[in-house]
């Protein structure tokens, strides 16, 4: 009988501890496998709400949040701490997500130790490595520094090929997030926050707002939030609902422009579960989320990407996401036409999610037993057909 594989997951922000639960669930199924768990804590709270929802317990934390912490500092924190972790534990094959500096610190590190890397959610581009920055260029590199790629779609498949990745190394997965939001949504889903109880969801239009992105921080956003400000004034009917990212400067702008307007809710950022069946519930969705792009089409709600480039041109190309950039007359000429046309609307609700069916994660392990020789057939690819 083989001996059980080590396989240890290392993430450090909310999104990628969306993104990694179900993949650190199904693990632990496979009596193959011996799962080791190690955050970074990159971001601290935010970690901590996805860990509770899940039931997942860390074997190791290294804990490098910091006030005022740069790119930097979280590189250097994260690549001593994963030194330590990676000589005690010895495993076999480290699992990273996505393209955040815990991501491209952790593939680094495992290949200092000439260690395995997967990379969960592989082959996402835009091709310009400043936007967005410093996601493209810590999964471009993750991606040079990967033994198994998982892509979530048949798009990021060809993104691999055209780097010259071997096609024997890359396995189409479909996106656990998808997977993370089938075990989160529920119709039945009461918020504790009295606000959001209390939003009448069926004859008001709910607008969920989130921006967050380096590259519209300053006047971007503040051309994003004048146009939310003309649309709010001229239909009593909308609501917005903004999760104000604690960024100061975010913050800052905010208060600014939307600050005490009749129709628009500023409140502190949500845990992942209200979230997501906050996502449910609204009308419309406009972001500079990456991961919202994936999730919303799958709760049947249009999303207007604040940004000029995505890494996820699926959902655009299948017209349930529409890039919009931040300038003020485009912003308010895309809102007030979903608004207006019912037709236009249902179209771009409608759309078929190209992004995963819930069966992502096992994919992944499925991928990683016939790696290691546990399994004699490859698993199954996602596909919109499967």
């Amino acid at each position: 009988m083989k001996k059980k594989i080590k396989v240890m997951t290392v993430f450090g922000t909310r999104p990628e501890a969306i993104k990694m639960a179900p993949v650190i669930l199904e693990l632990a199924r496979h009596e193959e496998i011996e799962p080791v768990i190690t955050v970074t804590a990159q971001h601290r709270e935010m970690l901590d709400q996805v860990l509770n929802l899940f039931s997942i317990k860390p074997d190791h934390d290294l804990n490098i949040m910091a006030a005022g912490q740069t790119l930097f500092d979280i590189t250097d924190k994260a690549m001593r701490g994963l030194d330590e972790v990676l000589t005690e534990e010895h495993p076999d094959m480290v699992l990273v997500h996505g393209d955040t500096t815990t991501t491209f610190a952790g593939a680094l590190a495992a290949y200092y130790h000439e260690t395995a890397v997967g990379h969960v959610e592989a082959g996402l581009r835009t091709n310009n490595k400043y936007s967005p920055f410093p996601e493209e260029m810590n999964r471009k590199l993750t991606g040079a520094l990967a033994d198994l790629h998982f892509a979530p779609t048949q798009v990021s498949h060809e993104n691999l090929i055209r780097e010259n990745v071997p096609e024997k190394n890359i396995f189409v997965t479909g996106n656990t997030v998808i997977d993370a939001l089938h075990k989160t949504v529920c119709d039945n889903y009461k918020f504790a926050d009295k606000m959001l109880q209390n939003i009448d969801y069926i004859d008001k239009r709910v607008i969920l707002v989130t921006t967050h992105r380096r590259e519209n921080l300053g006047e971007p956003m503040r051309h994003v939030y004048k146009a939310m400000k003309q649309i709010v004034s001229e239909y009593q009917d909308v609501e917005i609902i903004f999760p104000v990212h604690k960024n100061p400067k975010v913050r800052e702008v905010v208060n600014e422009e939307l600050g005490g307007l009749r129709g628009v809710h500023l409140i502190d950022p949500l845990d992942y579960e209200p979230f997501a069946n906050l996502m449910h519930r609204s009308y419309l969705i406009m972001t500079d989320s990456g991961g919202i792009q994936e999730e919303a089409p799958s709760l049947g709600k249009p999303v207007l990407v604040l940004r000029d480039t995505t890494e996820r041109p699926e959902a655009v190309a299948a017209g349930t996401v529409k890039l919009i950039g931040t300038e003020k007359d485009r912003v308010y000429n895309e809102v007030k036409y979903l608004l207006d046309d019912k037709t236009e609307y249902m179209r771009m609700a409608s759309t078929c999610n190209p992004y995963g069916d819930g069966h992502a994660a096992k994919r992944i392990v499925d991928a990683v037993l016939y790696y290691y020789g546990f399994r004699n057939t490859l698993p199954e690819c996602f596909s919109l057909d499967s």
